[in-house]
């Protein structure tokens, strides 16, 4: 044996698997959080404003 405990492709193997691992996991806590923050009902215009620039929801879910 030449002293490596490791050889080079078991090295980079772990690695591309640690950063799979840590997008993976990074992904389902964004789609966890998602899911769990229902924010309330937010104040937008009911009725079409007449200047310009000011928006109003197109269907409003409240």
């Amino acid at each position: 044996m030449n002293g490596m405990l490791f050889g080079p492709r078991v090295v980079i193997s772990v690695a591309v698997a640690s950063i799979i691992a840590i997008v993976v996991i990074g992904n389902v806590h964004l789609v966890y959080v998602a899911m769990q923050s229902r924010p309330d009902c937010v104040g937008h215009l009911k009725e079409k404003g007449d200047e310009p620039g000011t928006f109003r929801a197109a269907k409003s879910a409240c």
